[in-house]
This record gives structure tokens, C-alpha cells and sequence, in this order.
């Protein structure tokens, strides 16, 4: 039987500790907001006619990933904290100072766990928690039916106005699908073109066809609040299918492999893409950012707890990490503005805490 090197072995040991630290957060933060978000859907949902909590409860399921994705780094933060502070506790590090094993070969193998997260968080788990997501937006809206396009503000909600045909129409909708062709839970108020209001339409679903939404289990109401049903009613629109995406669909909703093509059609029809570029610019440096999270991890774990600060680590961290995300936050939304190239807004944050992160590590670790 052949033996690993020591040094393999320590780095194999330390690696296993990262991943069951990262994991455990992961799975307990993944936990409380399945439980949080379940609890409120059927709040709200609870005295709807036909009320299922089993719909409810697997709407909340298939939305979670999509949910922890943005929890991810706290989790990777955390878990790295943890990790160093129990390998210091147990003297381990200390065991393995003495041995002369530097500081940068026991962060290595976190930040190679890092790394590893980020790379299949971005090519397996984005895929998988978009489609999830989608699914989960469809059941909530048949779930919460008119009050989803009442209560789903900000996120998913959908709001455009549209001209067709001598006729204007303002189309919300509490969903969208990922294309952002198909709309659901979906209400169109009608106007006509002295701007008059000639009626609404509510119907589950819109889908975008040859030059109208064609509306399907639909109910009409006319100026006079007179109502007909219809099984699909037309609402003529001039946008088209690209169009319609730059403006409905939601980047975070398209699947990680699907991004470079949704941002070569909306160039293509002469429309800004930076939106879908950004984000597919997030998912790539996502390791990079994850990285940065285990080495601001370290600075705050490592010669602290050896002094007795276990409380101020974990501040510290708390702090450090909350940070990088106000950071991450305001970068994305001036790439999402046009203002910053979107590489720039993707990389720099994650890039500007792993430069510190290495830099504090030197001064304090390497003298």
C-alpha cells in the first residue's frame, strides 16, 4: 500500500476539516431558510380556496437554492472561521507551527475547498437552483393567483408597457419563466389609443407569440367592470422575443450556461446586454470571491484566538464579511447600471478582499 506524503496527508486532513465546517453551515443556514420561507408562503396562502400545504411547502423547496446561492459566501465565511478556530482550539495549528508548516500551507488547502465550491456552485448547483427556481415561481403564482401580482414586488415581479395594433397595453405579471416569454399569474390593462381605459385582463398564463401574448384561462372585464371568461385572449404587442428578454427576464433566472448566448442575442439586436453579461461575470469570479471570504477567515481567526480573542474573530469576520457583500452590492449595481464595465464590477470586489486578506496575512503571520 502506497503512503502519502505527510504533507499530503496534513493537507488532505485540513481540507476535510474546511468541508465539513462549510458544509455543516451551508446546510444549517439552507435549513432555517427553507423553514422561514415555507412558514410565510403558507401564511399567506392559508385561506386561499384549495389551499395545499404540500404545494406550498414544495414551492419553498424548489426555491431555496436559488436562496442559499446568495448565502453561499456567508456560509464559506463562516465555515472557514469555524474551522480555524477549532483546528487553534485543539492546538493542531500550533502542532503544526512547530513543525514548520507555514501559514500559507494550512490556508491552501481552504482555499483550494474554496475554489472547489465555487467552480461547481457555478457550473452544477446555478443550473439546477434556476430551473428550480423557475418551477417554484410558477406554483407560488397558482398559489397566491391575483395577490401574487400584488405581493411578489421587487424580485420576480414584472411591469412593461407595450403599443399594438391602435391599442396600448400594461402587462404585470407575478412571474416570469427564465426566456422571459411566458408570464404567469398575469394582468393586462387595455388602452386604447386616445388613451382611454378600455378594459383589463387577468389570466395563469401569457405566453409571447407572432406579434401578441396570447392569454390562456382568461378573464375580460370591459370599461364597465362587465366580466366574460375567454379559454385565451389576444393582447397585440410590437416588441419581439429579444426585446421582450431584456426587459422581462431576470439574469439571475437564466441558467449559468445559457448566459453567453442571452447576452450575444441582445447584442445582436443592437440592446444593452451588461445586465446578463454582469451576471454571467459573477458566476465565473464566484470562486475568486469565496476564496477571498477563507482568507479574510484567516486574518480574523488566526492570531487572535491565539491571543484569547475568540469573540473579536468572530466580529470580526461578521464584519469583514458583511463588507465584501455591501461592496459586492453597490459594484453589481453600477454594472447593472451601464456605469462600470461589468468584468470590472464582478471581479474587483472579490479580487480587492483577496489582495488585502494576503497582504494582512504577510504582515502579521510572515512578519
Amino acid at each position: 500500500m502506497t503512503r502519502l506524503p505527510a504533507n499530503a496527508v496534513v493537507s488532505r486532513y485540513l481540507a476535510l476539516q474546511f468541508v465539513r465546517w462549510i458544509g455543516g453551515v451551508f446546510i444549517l443556514g439552507t435549513a432555517i431558510i427553507f423553514i422561514a420561507d415555507s412558514i410565510e408562503l403558507i401564511r399567506r396562502t392559508v385561506d386561499k380556496p384549495g389551499f395545499s400545504a404540500a404545494d406550498a411547502v414544495l414551492a419553498s423547496l424548489l426555491k431555496t437554492p436559488a436562496l442559499t446561492e446568495e448565502f453561499l459566501p456567508f456560509a464559506v465565511l463562516f465555515g472557514a472561521i469555524g474551522a480555524f478556530l477549532n483546528l487553534n482550539r485543539r492546538l493542531e495549528l500550533a502542532v503544526l507551527r512547530a513543525a514548520g508548516v507555514s501559514v500559507w500551507q494550512f490556508v491552501a488547502p481552504a482555499l483550494l475547498v474554496a475554489a472547489a465550491i465555487g467552480v461547481f456552485a457555478t457550473t452544477v448547483y446555478n443550473p439546477l437552483s434556476a430551473a428550480a427556481r423557475e418551477r417554484s415561481d410558477v406554483l407560488s403564482a397558482k398559489l397566491l393567483g391575483k395577490e401574487a401580482r400584488l405581493l411578489t414586488g421587487g424580485g420576480q415581479a414584472v411591469w412593461f408597457r407595450q403599443e399594438g395594433e391602435g391599442i396600448s397595453s400594461i402587462m404585470h405579471a407575478a412571474a416570469a419563466g427564465s426566456d422571459g416569454l411566458t408570464l404567469y399569474a398575469v394582468e393586462a390593462h387595455l388602452i386604447d389609443r386616445d388613451g382611454a381605459f378600455i378594459g383589463r385582463v387577468e389570466a395563469a398564463t401569457a405566453a409571447l407569440g407572432d406579434g401578441a401574448w396570447t392569454l390562456t384561462d382568461a378573464m375580460v372585464f370591459d370599461s364597465a367592470g362587465v366580466r366574460t371568461e375567454a379559454l385565451q385572449y389576444r393582447v397585440p404587442t410590437r416588441l419581439s422575443p429579444i426585446q421582450v428578454r431584456e426587459a422581462v427576464a431576470r439574469p439571475d433566472a437564466i441558467p449559468f450556461w445559457r448566459l453567453p448566448s442571452a447576452v450575444r442575442l441582445a447584442q445582436s439586436a443592437g440592446l444593452p446586454a451588461h445586465r446578463f453579461a454582469l451576471q454571467h461575470q459573477m458566476l465565473i469570479a464566484r470562486p475568486m470571491l469565496l476564496a477571498a471570504m477563507v482568507l479574510i477567515a484567516a486574518c480574523v481567526s488566526l492570531r487572535m484566538v491565539r491571543l484569547g480573542g475568540v469573540a473579536r474573530a468572530a466580529t470580526g469576520g461578521v464584519v469583514a464579511g458583511f463588507g465584501l457583500f455591501i461592496a459586492s452590492a453597490v459594484a453589481s449595481d453600477l454594472g447593472e447600471a451601464g456605469a462600470v464595465a461589468p468584468v470590472l464590477a464582478a471581479w474587483l470586489p472579490g479580487m480587492t478582499a483577496a489582495f488585502i486578506g494576503a497582504t494582512v496575512l504577510l504582515h502579521t503571520e510572515d512578519g
